[in-house]
C-alpha cells in the first residue's frame, strides 16, 4: 500500500458551523497549479493516498473530506448535496489562500467540480473526473443506492473486505493487500469495530430506488459545457457500472479539450495509480499548468 506521505491536517468551520476536514500537502512553491481532490459519495481524502503524495513532490495538493465522511462533522442530512460539498470546498481553499486549482473529482467528487462550474469558473484552472460524467448508469445507482446507509458493524478487516468485494465489482486481479488497502480508506475502526466512515444518513439526499428506475436522475451536460475553454480528463474504468462507454464518447464530443482513458481491469473508481491513470493526470496537468503560465 502506497503511503500517505507528508500532509497538515485541516481544521475549517463552514458557514453553517460544521467541522470540514482537508489535508494540506504543502510543497516547496514551484509556481505549478495547486490540485484539490474531491471526493465519492461515500469516501474520503484517504481515497487520494495513493495519487496526492506523488502530485506533492511538485505542487500544492489538497484532498479534503465531505461534510458527513471521514473527519468530517455530520451535519442536517439534507445538507448533503453537491452545491453544498462545493460552498464547503470553496470555503477550505479560501481559509488556505489558494485562489486558483485544478481538480481531481473521483465520482461525486466529479459531480461536485461540475456544480463548481456554475459558481467559481474562473478559479477552475482544469477538470479530471475520475469515472464519472454528466450521465450516471441505472445499473450502477442502483448498485450504490443497495448499500447507501446501512450502516454495517464488521468484528474484522478481513469481513469488512470480504463486504467491499460484494458492493464493488469489476476489480479482477487485485491482491489481499490491495483490498485491504482499500478497505482501510473507506472504513474505520471504532473502539474495535469497523465501520463504514460515513454518516449513515447519507442515503436520505440520494435518490430511492423508484426514483432512479424511474429515470429521474438528472444529466448534467449543461454544466460539463460552461467548461468547455478547461482542459479537462476523463478516466474511465474498463469495468464501469456507472459511466458508460458511450457517455465517455458524448463527453469528447461536445467537450473538444477532454480527452479520454480507459483504466484496465477496474470497475468504479480507478485507484489513480495504475500506470495509464497516472501517465493521463500527468499529461492534463502539464496543459493546465501551461495554460496557467501564460
Amino acid at each position: 500500500m502506497t503511503p500517505a506521505g507528508d500532509f497538515h491536517e485541516l481544521l475549517v468551520t463552514a458557514a453553517d458551523g460544521t467541522r470540514l476536514y482537508a489535508r494540506d500537502y504543502a510543497c516547496a512553491d514551484g509556481g505549478l497549479t495547486p490540485v484539490v481532490c474531491l471526493p465519492g459519495l461515500t469516501r474520503n481524502a484517504r481515497d487520494f493516498e495513493a495519487i496526492a503524495p506523488r502530485l506533492a513532490l511538485s505542487r500544492r495538493v489538497v484532498a479534503v473530506d465531505f461534510r458527513g465522511r471521514g473527519k468530517s462533522g455530520w451535519a442536517d442530512p439534507a445538507t448533503y448535496r453537491p452545491d453544498q460539498e462545493v460552498a464547503d470546498t470553496l470555503a477550505v481553499l479560501d481559509h488556505l489562500g489558494i485562489p486558483r486549482f485544478a481538480i481531481i473529482g473521483t465520482s461525486r467528487g466529479g459531480i461536485a467540480a461540475m456544480v463548481m462550474a456554475t459558481c467559481a469558473l474562473p478559479r477552475m484552472a482544469g477538470v479530471a473526473f475520475n469515472d464519472i460524467g454528466p450521465r450516471i448508469e441505472t445499473q450502477g445507482l442502483l448498485r450504490i443506492r443497495s448499500y447507501l446507509g446501512a450502516d454495517p458493524s464488521f468484528a474484522t478487516w478481513q469481513e469488512a473486505v470480504a463486504a467491499l468485494k460484494r458492493a464493488n465489482p469489476g476489480f479482477p486481479g487485485l491482491s489481499d493487500a490491495d483490498w485491504q488497502g482499500f478497505a482501510r480508506r473507506l472504513y474505520s475502526d471504532r473502539g474495535g469495530v469497523i465501520k463504514a466512515d460515513y454518516d449513515p444518513r447519507l442515503g436520505q439526499a440520494f435518490p430511492g430506488t423508484a426514483e432512479i428506475e424511474a429515470g429521474k436522475f438528472p444529466e448534467t451536460w449543461r454544466l460539463l459545457d460552461l467548461m468547455a475553454e478547461l482542459p479537462c480528463l476523463v478516466l474511465r474504468g474498463e469495468h464501469s457500472d456507472v459511466l458508460s462507454d458511450e457517455t465517455v464518447a458524448g463527453m469528447q464530443t461536445r467537450h473538444r479539450r477532454l480527452s479520454a482513458v480507459t483504466v484496465a481491469q477496474r470497475g468504479h473508481v480507478p485507484f489513480l495509480d495504475e500506470p495509464e491513470s497516472l501517465a493521463a493526470i500527468t499529461r492534463w496537468l502539464d496543459a493546465v499548468d501551461r495554460e496557467t503560465a501564460a
